[in-house]
Formats: structure tokens, C-alpha cells, sequence
């Protein structure tokens, strides 16, 4: 059953994380299983405060959604060792019409070769020109004539090698075999038997025969097998007794491993054309062979999105991704899907409060420990209910949660947001809670830390000036924004990058030395992005 990942944004905050685990688990109380939550980030120190406070673990990180070589449906045949005979691996590509080679590998499952029709027709057509054994290993001579040995020297034998011949009774004596490195084929010829074990040839194959009574204890070093078949068929499949390690092609083998892109797969198969290839795992192991075939039509991998509806900051390759279903609280932005999807887009300040009120439509009650992670979302998205973008339905959600949890909301607030920020990087800090925007021809980027000591951070402003300063020449941005909102100030130092008009025009205020205090200015996504959209739309 192929998973359908629920993720929130990029740089993923408590509410976007506990939305995929809340709705994951709406979901598969209703019985759909198939839902796995996942996060596109690594998990703030706020967020790993919630799930430690509950005992949860973090969903796990998915890093794009492109359509990979693990998403096809390709053929899965016998991976073979390099030991094996023709005569095994030619039944396998009977059984299999539709395969035109066969994976070898090593003894460590690594890939050895790739043996293909191709190889078997050319291995045949030169047989009928040698008809020469070399160096077969006697266990596959043994196998191929369904054999038995009759004699010492045979246990001495490890591998046969010499010409074919069938020995039929003949007038001349310089038709029948000379050379000692002559494998033998006859019936109950006493006389044949008598000049081969003489001759002391390499092997000696009795068809369909017994050895006679007066040449068995013979001091001979030929190794003499016995067999149930005639000796046209036993001809025929001793040439199959040869490993296919020696047959198969090693050379300008192109194979594809499982974290492969089809568009990437694409672009090889177009390349170099060859009728299939080897696809191998994280460990060089071969694990299937790809064609053509099964890329007509490529298992494209499923998505709910939470908290965000916006192509720059959600998962990469979500173009190449089926879009199920999009649940969000933010202005609608630029994510196109194929087909219609479920969508459900509410003005509330939490997501967690939008899928607390699916619990209900579907006639559930979160868990004790869930509860409490929403209510911990719908506090950090509202910064304890003082963002503008706080509904009494946000308060009245959390309440409930809370009461479900058996939790105080104001004990609960003070942890989240009391977050020891000496200890983190500038980096780690601009980076918690970052996301991307597109705003009529300007590129920018805001990123918000909610704290209740901005002044410390304040003192910290050229090292957050001088990460700022790169990301805006690296991504080619217009303005870069950082917003330190005090729970306890109700307002927001902004350290930016960029116009100083851009920022006095947008929020009416006199920016100094690149910062600025606003008062009651607590949520990007209702004061700080709205008003940088009226200046620029």
C-alpha cells in the first residue's frame, strides 16, 4: 500500500507539524491507514518542547516528492549468480516472454552483468563453430545431463575441459578421436569405451548406458559420467553447462538506482537505448530491471497539504505529485493541481483549529495526548491569543483541547514560548520559522522568531544582518525581513535588508540603523505580507 504523505511548509513551525500528525490520525481512526504524517524541516526547538511535553515522537522528514525509479513497476525476475548455467538462466527467459535479459551478480548481490537474449543467440551460433568446452565446472556438467558419477577419477575432477565429439563406430582409424582433451558422447560401444579410458580422454559420458562389468575398477584418469538422455539432447546441453558469468555482457552496463528521477531515467534511456536495465538499491544490490515500458505510465506519489498552499514553500517535486487534498488558513496562492481536490480554507489562526473542527464533523474525539498537542499549535500560531489573526473559535478550540488534555493553556503558553534561544546559532534562529514570497515582481523572504526577551536577540543584529545579507545576493531577494514578536511587548522589532522606503511606506513607521519597532504587529501572515502587498500590488 503506497503511502499518502500529510505535510506542512518548509521550515515547518508547531502548527504545521501537529496538523500532519493531527489530521494523519483523523484519518486513520476512520480507518485509512495509508496516511503517513511528514514534515519538510527539521523541528524547531518549540515544536520538540510539544512533542516531548506529550510523548510523541516527530514525523518523518521527506525530502521531495519527484517521481522515482521506486515508483515504477519494474519487472522483478531471478537475479542470478555468476555461476549459474546457460541452461537455467535460457528456462528463466522462457518463462519470462516478456524479459530480454536477466540481472547476474556477485556473491554480495552487487551487479556482475546483465545476460540478454542477445548474449545466449551469439554464445550458441559460436558453439556451432567450436564446439570446444573450456574450464565448466563439473557440478554444472552434472546438472545439465541430470548425471552421475561413475568412477574415482571423477571426484578428482573439478572442471572439464576439450573438444565434443560423439563417437560413432568407424571404418578409419583417423576419424575417431586422437587428443586426450576430448570429451567422449557414446552409447554401449565397449569397443568406444575401451579406446577412450585407454586414450585416458577427459570425459567420458555414457548415454542412456551402463559402464560394462570388465571396465569398471580401470586404472584411468577419465572421468566418467552416466546419463538418462540420448546423445543428441546430451550434446546439446552440455553447451549449457557454461556459467553465465562468462557469457553475459559487463561492459557499458547503465543501470538506475531506486532514489532516481524518471525525468533523469528519461534522459539515459534516450541516451544509450538498450532494451532494459539494471536498477540497483542504497546498497548497489540489484533489486529489478527497468524498460521503456514502464514509463508510459509512472505511479505518481500522493500529498495532503497542510498549512501552506503555495509552491515555494512546499515539498519539492510537488508538480510531479497528486495533490489530494489542501487544508490551510492562509491567503490563496499559486498550487495548481490536476484534478479537483478536497480544500478546505478557513480565516482562523491555527490550522489545528480547522482540523479540531474535522474531528467533530466526523463524530471523533482527539486523543489525550493529541488534544494537547493542538491546543500547543493553536497557542503558538496565535501567539497565546494575541496575534490578529486570534478567532474566538481559535480560543474556544484550545479550551476544549485543553480540557480534553486535562491541561492549563497559561502554563502551557508560558513553556512554548519561554524557548532558551542563548544556546542557538543566528542561523538555526533565522531559520526555525522561515518562508519564501512572490509579491507582484518582488522576491522576498520574512522570518519570524517569537520570543520574550527580543531585546536579547536585538543585541545579536549583525549576525542575523550578515546571514541575511548572503541569502538576499544567493537568492536574488528584493527584501529580507526578520521579525523578533514579544509575547510580553505585543509588538515586533523587524531587523530587514533592503529599501528603507519599502519599510517606512508598508508600515507607516521610521526605520533606523536597518530595525524598527511595531507596535501590535504579531503575524506575518495578517499585518506583515498583507502590507507589503498593498505597497507593491
Amino acid at each position: 500500500m503506497e503511502p499518502i504523505y500529510v505535510t506542512g511548509h518548509r521550515n515547518p513551525d508547531t502548527d504545521s507539524i501537529i496538523a500532519a500528525m493531527a489530521y494523519t490520525a483523523l484519518r486513520n481512526a476512520l480507518g485509512d491507514r495509508e496516511y503517513e504524517a511528514a514534515c519538510l524541516g527539521r523541528v524547531s526547538d518549540e515544536t520538540q518542547l510539544v512533542l516531548n511535553r506529550f510523548g510523541a515522537q516527530p514525523p518523518q522528514r521527506i525530502y521531495n516528492l519527484y517521481t522515482q525509479v521506486k515508483d515504477l513497476g519494474f519487472d522483478t525476475p531471478p537475479v542470478f549468480s555468476a555461476a549459474v548455467t546457460m541452461g537455467r538462466a535460457w528456462e528463466v527467459l522462457e518463462q519470462h516472454q516478456n524479459l530480454a535479459a536477466v540481472p547476474v551478480a556477485n556473491d554480495d548481490g552487487t551487479l556482475y552483468g546483465m545476460l540478454s537474449r542477445g548474449d545466449v543467440a551469439n554464445y550458441n551460433m559460436n558453439l556451432v563453430n567450436s564446439g570446444q568446452l573450456d574450464a565448466v565446472p563439473l557440478f554444472n556438467l552434472l546438472s545439465v545431463l541430470e548425471g552421475k558419477l561413475l568412477n574415482d577419477a571423477g571426484d578428482a575432477t573439478d572442471t572439464v575441459s576439450g573438444e565434443v565429439t560423439i563417437a560413432l563406430p568407424q571404418e578409419r582409424e583417423n576419424l575417431l578421436f586422437q587428443r586426450r582433451d576430448t570429451v567422449v558422447l557414446c552409447g554401449s560401444q565397449p569397443e568406444i569405451i575401451r579406446r577412450a579410458l585407454e586414450r585416458n580422454v577427459v570425459c567420458l559420458v555414457l548415454c542412456q548406458a551402463e559402464l560394462p562389468e570388465q571396465f569398471r575398477g580401470a586404472e584411468t584418469s577419465t572421468c566418467i559420467i552416466s546419463t538418462p538422455l540420448d546423445a543428441y539432447h546430451a550434446v546439446h546441453r552440455i553447451f549449457q553447462s557454461t556459467p553465465v558469468g562468462r557469457v553475459c555482457t559487463r561492459e557499458d552496463t547503465v543501470s538506475f538506482h531506486l532514489e532516481d528521477r524518471v525525468d533523469d531515467v528519461r534522459e539515459q534511456m534516450l541516451k544509450y537505448r538498450h532494451s532494459c536495465y539494471p536498477v540497483l538499491d542504497e546498497n548497489e544490490k540489484v533489486v529489478g530491471i527497468l524498460t521503456r515500458y514502464h514509463l508510459l505510465q509512472p505511479k505518481r506519489k500522493r500529498v495532503v497539504l497542510v498549512d501552506h498552499n503555495e509552491i515555494a514553500q512546499s515539498v519539492p517535486g510537488l508538480e510531479e505529485a497528486e495533490i489530494l487534498e489542501i487544508i490551510d488558513h492562509h491567503r490563496l496562492a499559486d498550487i495548481q493541481t490536476v484534478n479537483p481536490v478536497y480544500m478546505r480554507n478557513e480565516p482562523v489562526g491555527s490550522t489545528n483549529t480547522i482540523i479540531a473542527g474535522m474531528f467533530q464533523d466526523r463524530g471523533l474525539m482527539p486523543s489525550e495526548k493529541m488534544a494537547g498537542m493542538m491546543a500547543a499549535a493553536i497557542l503558538s500560531d496565535t501567539v497565546m491569543f494575541k496575534s490578529p489573526t486570534c478567532t474566538e473559535r481559535d480560543i474556544r478550540t484550545a479550551e476544549r483541547m485543553a480540557r480534553i488534555a486535562n491541561i492549563s493553556l497559561d502554563e502551557l503558553g508560558r513553556e512554548i514560548f519561554s524557548v532558551n534561544t542563548d544556546s542557538k546559532s543566528a542561523e538555526e534562529l533565522f531559520g526555525a520559522d522561515y518562508k519564501e514570497f512572490h509579491i507582484a515582481g518582488h522576491n522576498l523572504a520574512v522570518a519570524q522568531i517569537t520570543c520574550v526577551d527580543s531585546p536579547k536577540l536585538l543585541d545579536r543584529k549583525e549576525e542575523f544582518l550578515e546571514l541575511m545579507r548572503a541569502l538576499k545576493a544567493e537568492k536574488k531577494l528584493s527584501l529580507v525581513v526578520l521579525m523578533l514578536t514579544d509575547v510580553l511587548k505585543e509588538g515586533t522589532q523587524i531587523i530587514y535588508l533592503g529599501e528603507d522606503d519599502a519599510i517606512r511606506q508598508a508600515f507607516n513607521a521610521r526605520p533606523k540603523g536597518q530595525t524598527v519597532f511595531l507596535p501590535n504587529i504579531m503575524s506575518r501572515k495578517k499585518q506583515v505580507i498583507p502590507m507589503l502587498s498593498a505597497l507593491w500590488g
